[in-house]
C-alpha cells in the first residue's frame, strides 16, 4: 500500500491585523482580559473571500512541492465559511490553479475539517488512483461575527493553510487517524438558522446568533481530542516520548495545555501560534504546521501529533511522520492584494450595524 507524503506547504494570512487593544475601542474588554483567558493577542481580518485565501495558500504549497496546478489529481478545501455553497469553492481554487484534471470538493467539519480532509485525501491516494492532492484549510470566520458580543468577537480570525500530498512508497505522511463526532453537544457551538433553516424572507437575516457555551466546549474538546490522541498513539504502538512536535488546533491556549496534560506530552513540544492569529478554525493546523516547519521545529523524519475539535462537535487526532525535506523546492510570489484600509476600517460598517442591532 502506498503512503501520502507531505511534499509542499503554504499559508495565506490577510495583511490587516486587529489587536486586543483595537477591540477595546468598541467592546468592553482589554488586552489583559482576552490574553489571560485565551492566549490571543491579535487576529487577521480578511478583505477578500475565503476562496482567494485558499488559492494563495495552494499556490505557495505547489511551489514548495515543485509541481504545478496541472499535476494535481485532487483538491479538498476544508471550510465552514465558503464564499458560495453552490458551487463549492474548491472548484474556484481548481480554476485559479489550472488544475483541470483534479477532482474538487469542499468538506465541512468545522475546526476539525483539515484533519478530516487529510485523512480523506490520504486514503484516496492509497487507493492507487491519485498521485498528488492539495488539502487546504481556509476560513473567513470574522464575516459571521456579531462585533457587539465580547464572548465570540475576541476569539476568531481569518486565514488559510495548505499542504500537498504525494504518493510514495516511503512510510511517511498520515500513519493513523481517529475521527469522531460528539453530536449530543452540537448546540453548544453553533450558528443556528443559517442555511435552509434561515427565515428566507425576513429583512434582518444578515445577523447571526453564535451559540458558544465555553465551559461545555472546553470539557468536550479536551475529552474528544485527548481520547483520539490516546487511540492513535496506541494503535501506532507509540508512546508520548515518540512524539517530536504536537500541532494542535489553536482555539484556546488553556485547551492546548489540557490536551498535552491529558496525553502526557510536555507542553514544550506543542507548537502554539494562537497569540498571533486567534482561532482560524480549519486553517489553524495547516497554518501552524507551515510555521513550525519555517521555524525549524519540524525536522526530517520527525513524528507529529495533530489534534482538533470543532462545531458538530467534531473531533480527531492523527499521527504523521514527516519526510526528508523541510525546505521548499521553490517560492511563489502569490499574495493577496493590499487592503484599502486597516482592520478597524474594514470592520467599521459591520461594527456600526452590529451595535445598532444590539440596541434594538
Amino acid at each position: 500500500m502506498p503512503f501520502a507524503e507531505i511534499t509542499g506547504w503554504g499559508k495565506c494570512l490577510p495583511q490587516a491585523e486587529l489587536t486586543n487593544n483595537d477591540l477595546s475601542t468598541f467592546i468592553e474588554t482589554s488586552d489583559e482580559w482576552i490574553s489571560s483567558r485565551t492566549g490571543i493577542s491579535a487576529r487577521r481580518i480578511s478583505h477578500v473571500n475565503t476562496s482567494d485565501m485558499a488559492a494563495v495558500a495552494g499556490k505557495n504549497a505547489l511551489a514548495a512541492a515543485g509541481i504545478e496546478g496541472k499535476d494535481l489529481d485532487l483538491i479538498i478545501v476544508a471550510t465552514c465559511s465558503p464564499d458560495t455553497l453552490i458551487p463549492n469553492i474548491a472548484s474556484k481554487v481548481q480554476l485559479e490553479l489550472g488544475s483541470k484534471k483534479a477532482a474538487a470538493f469542499d468538506l465541512n467539519a468545522a475546526c476539525t475539517g483539515f484533519l478530516y480532509s487529510l485523512e480523506t485525501a490520504t486514503r484516496m491516494i492509497q487507493s492507487g488512483n491519485y498521485q498528488h492532492a492539495l488539502v487546504i484549510g481556509a476560513e473567513r470566520l470574522t464575516w459571521y461575527l456579531d462585533w457587539s458580543k465580547r464572548d465570540t468577537a475576541v476569539l476568531f480570525g481569518d486565514g488559510a493553510g495548505a499542504v500537498i500530498l504525494s504518493k510514495t512508497d516511503k512510510e511517511v505522511g498520515l500513519l493513523d487517524a481517529q475521527l469522531g463526532c460528539d453530536s449530543e453537544g452540537r448546540d453548544v457551538l453553533a450558528i443556528p438558522e443559517f442555511g435552509t433553516a434561515m427565515p428566507r424572507f425576513e429583512q434582518d437575516n444578515g445577523y447571526f446568533d453564535f451559540n458558544f457555551v465555553g465551559r461545555e466546549i472546553f470539557k468536550r474538546a479536551v475529552k474528544g481530542m485527548g481520547s483520539a490522541a490516546g487511540t492513535v498513539l496506541s494503535r501506532s504502538s507509540m508512546t508520548p516520548e515518540d512524539i517530536n512536535v504536537v500541532i494542535p488546533h489553536q482555539a484556546n491556549k488553556r485547551i492546548i495545555e489540557a490536551l498535552c496534560d491529558h496525553a502526557k506530552i510536555p507542553l514544550e513540544k506543542a507548537f502554539i501560534n494562537i497569540h498571533k492569529y486567534g482561532n482560524t478554525s480549519a486553517a489553524t493546523i495547516p497554518i501552524a504546521l507551515c510555521e513550525a516547519v519555517e521555524e525549524g521545529r519540524v525536522q526530517p523524519n520527525n513524528t507529529l501529533l495533530m489534534a482538533a475539535f470543532g462545531a458538530g462537535l467534531t473531533w480527531g487526532a492523527g499521527v504523521l511522520r514527516w519526510g526528508d525535506r523541510v525546505t521548499p523546492l521553490s517560492q511563489s510570489d502569490a499574495a493577496l492584494p493590499e487592503p484599502a484600509t486597516n482592520a478597524l476600517g474594514l470592520l467599521e460598517e459591520a461594527i456600526a450595524l452590529c451595535k445598532a442591532n444590539a440596541e434594538k
